[in-house]
C-alpha cells in the first residue's frame, strides 16, 4: 500500500462514503441474523482453495447447495464442462503469434509472411471471442476440459410469468504480477483529477489482442515495425499468462464470496418471507474466473426455459469493497451497455431502501452478466469499488474475510432483496 493516503479522501465522483450516506445507511431495516449469515458464508468458503473446475470448487458448490436447502429451498449442483482457465488459451495464442512474427521478421519468403499473417489474424479472432463472452471456440476445440459445478435453486412463485435470476460465483481467481495494486494506486496518487473524470479503468486485456493484430498487419503489409511491436506484445502477454498460471489461487473473499453471501442471505429471507408474483432463480456459478464458463453452461442447459421477454438477470460481483456501484456497461474489448430497464429497477430498489449507489462507471473486467446480455436478456451488475475504481484486493492474496467491508455487503443485500420483491409488481415489457 502507498505510504500516503491523502488521495483516497480527496477523490470525488462519490467514491468516499459521506456522512450523509452513513446516516442514511444506518436506518436500513435489516434482519437480525444478517451479519452472522454473511460472515459464516464468507469465512467458511474462504477457508479452502476454490480454483475454477477443481475439487475445491465442487466442495464449495455442495456446501452452498446444502445451505440453501437449510433455508427451505430445493437446490441442485449441476455439472458442466469447462477448461477452467483463461491463461492457457491467451498464453498459447500469444506465444504462437510471437513465434510466427519473429519467423516472418527473419524471412524474406512471401509464404512465411502470409502464414504469419494468418496466424495473427486467427489468434486475434480467437482472443476477441475469448474476451467478449463469446462461444470460446478455440479452447473447446483445442484444449482439455474437466467438470465445473453450478448451484441452482428456485424460490418465489414457480407459476409466475416474470423470472429474476440472481447470480454470483463461488470459484476463486489465480493471482499474478499483472494484478499488483501498485499501478492503479500510483495512478490515483499522481493523477487524481484524471481518475475522478474517468468512467472506467485501463483495459489491460487489450494488449493480449493487440499483439496478434499487429503481427497480422505487419506480415501482410510488410511493415517490420508492426511485426516487432506485435512480437513484443505477444511475448509479454504470453509471459504474463504463464505467471498467472503458476500463481496461487487467492482466497476470493470479495471476489466473489461477498456475492455468494448475499445470495444465501436472500435464500434465507425468501424462505422466511416468501414472495408471490415472481419466480426467483438463485444461481452460484463455477468457472466464472475462466471467462464465465459456468454461466455458459447454465445458458446452454436452461436458456430455452427462460423467456428473454420475461427474465431479468442481476449479477452480484465483488460487493465487499467500500463503495457500492451500479455498473452501466462492461467489456474487455468492446463495451456493451447493460439493459436500461434492469439498471433503472436496481436504482429504484436502492432508493427505496435508502442506499446510495455510485453511477456512471463501466467495467473492463468480465462478469456473468455479459453472457446473459449477449443472449438477449435484460441484465445488469451490482458491484463495489475502492478509491482506485477497482474492486478491493482484486485477485490478491489479501482478499481475505478480514479485509471485507461488511457494511457494503449488507447494503448490497438490502438492494438485492428489494429488487427481487419489487419484481412481483414490475412486469417486464416484451423486448
Amino acid at each position: 500500500m502507498l505510504a500516503s493516503s491523502a488521495w483516497r479522501s480527496e477523490l470525488g465522483y462519490g467514491l468516499q462514503m459521506s456522512s450523509r450516506t452513513a446516516q442514511r445507511d444506518h436506518r436500513l431495516s435489516q434482519p437480525p441474523w444478517l451479519a452472522a449469515e454473511l460472515r459464516t458464508v464468507v469465512r467458511e468458503l474462504a477457508s479452502f482453495p476454490r480454483a475454477s473446475a477443481s475439487p475445491g470448487e465442487r466442495r464449495a458448490a455442495e456446501w452452498i447447495a446444502e445451505r440453501i436447502r437449510e433455508h427451505g429451498h430445493d437446490a441442485s449442483v449441476e455439472v458442466e464442462r469447462a477448461h477452467g482457465g483463461y491463461w492457457w488459451p491467451l498464453g498459447l495464442l500469444n506465444g504462437a503469434v510471437a513465434a510466427a512474427g519473429l519467423t516472418a521478421r527473419r524471412s524474406r519468403s512471401r509464404g512465411i509472411r502470409l502464414l504469419a499473417g494468418a496466424v495473427g489474424a486467427g489468434a486475434a479472432a480467437a482472443i476477441w471471442d475469448e474476451l467478449g463472452g463469446g462461444r470460446l471456440w478455440f479452447r473447446r476445440a483445442a484444449l482439455p476440459h474437466r467438470d465445473t459445478y453450478n448451484v441452482i435453486a428456485e424460490a418465489g412463485d414457480p407459476d409466475a410469468t416474470e423470472t429474476i435470476v440472481v447470480v454470483g460465483h463461488h470459484d476463486a481467481a489465480h493471482g499474478g504480477l499483472v494484478f499488483h495494486p501498485f499501478l492503479p494506486e500510483w495512478f490515483a496518487e499522481h493523477f487524481p483529477e484524471r481518475l475522478e473524470r474517468s468512467n472506467q479503468t485501463a483495459p489491460i486485456m487489450y494488449a493480449t489482442w493487440l499483439g496478434p493484430v499487429l503481427v497480422a498487419l505487419g506480415a501482410l503489409l510488410r511493415r517490420i515495425g508492426l511485426l516487432r511491436a506485435g512480437c513484443w506484445l505477444g511475448a509479454a502477454s504470453a509471459a504474463a499468462m504463464v505467471d498467472i498460471a503458476r500463481s496461487d489461487v487467492v482466497p476470493g473473499a470479495n471476489d466473489n464470496l461477498s456475492a455468494v453471501a448475499v445470495l444465501l442471505a436472500l435464500a434465507r429471507s425468501l424462505g422466511e418471507r416468501p414472495v408471490a408474483g415472481v419466480r426467483v432463480l438463485l444461481l452460484s456459478t463455477g468457472s466464472e474466473e475462466s471467462f464465465m464458463e459456468g454461466m455458459q453452461g447454465f445458458m446452454r442447459r436452461h436458456g430455452t426455459e427462460l423467456d428473454p421477454a420475461h427474465t431479468t438477470v442481476l449479477c452480484l460481483e465483488c460487493v465487499g469493497s467500500p463503495t457500492l456501484t451500479l455498473i452501466e456497461a462492461e467489456g474487455m474489448l468492446r463495451m456493451r451497455p447493460y439493459s436500461e430497464s434492469a439498471r433503472a429497477r436496481v436504482a429504484t430498489a436502492a432508493q427505496a431502501v435508502d442506499v446510495q449507489l455510485v453511477r456512471g462507471l463501466r467495467t473492463v473486467l468480465a462478469t456473468d452478466a455479459l453472457v446473459a446480455l449477449r443472449r438477449g436478456y435484460a441484465a445488469t451488475t451490482l458491484a463495489s469499488i475502492d478509491a482506485t475504481k477497482f474492486p478491493s484486493n482484486y485477485h490478491s492474496s489479501k482478499d481475505t474475510p478480514e479485509n471485507i467491508h461488511w457494511d457494503t455487503i449488507e447494503r448490497a443485500f438490502a438492494v438485492t432483496e428489494r429488487f427481487v420483491r419489487d419484481g412481483a409488481h414490475t412486469p417486464m415489457r416484451p423486448r
